[in-house]
């Protein structure tokens, strides 16, 4: 398999979602098709099989991505001065986004899922032992302290 079916393998372990898989992969003209043709194949399907058995499915990995998954791609797409190409929206990882708004005014309002819940969901499931998620919690923790110490007015 070649560096692109790779990528698609872990994504699709990740998600679940062919089309998705096939865009972050790489596969930007009609990554629904790719997904699907990909699946087709032996070794991308051997492979996936394997990459599932080494990260048991547990039913957090939504909420591993909204709490620590990227805003980039929606950031980006909040400052696009023109709408992007069906291929390039197809690409971006709006997993996080909850809605999107176009105001009568002009411009666009995008709301994210609460990162905080998702992670206090993760914990409460008890992940609190995991590498990633504990540093992050301690982080959020300080800044709420400092936040709480400091004149805001």
């Amino acid at each position: 398999m070649n560096e692109k079916e790779q990528r698609f393998c872990r994504f699709y372990a990740q998600t679940g979602n062919p089309r998705e898989a096939a865009a972050r992969a790489g596969y930007h003209m009609r990554p629904e098709r790719w997904g699907l043709k990909l699946l087709e194949q032996p070794d991308v399907r051997r492979a996936i099989k394997a990459l599932c058995a080494q990260h048991a499915p547990d039913g957090q990995e939504g909420l591993r991505r909204v709490a620590f998954g990227s805003a980039a791609d929606a950031v980006r797409l909040l400052w696009m001065d023109a709408p992007p190409a069906p291929e390039e929206l197809e690409a971006m990882d709006l997993f996080m986004v909850a809605e999107i708004k176009r105001p009568k005014g002009g411009g666009m309002e995008i709301k994210f899922f609460d990162r905080l819940k998702a992670l206090e969901q993760l914990l409460a499931a008890g992940e609190a032992d995991r590498q990633d998620a504990l540093p992050f919690y301690q982080a959020l923790t300080e800044g709420a302290r400092r936040l709480k110490g400091a004149d805001l007015t």
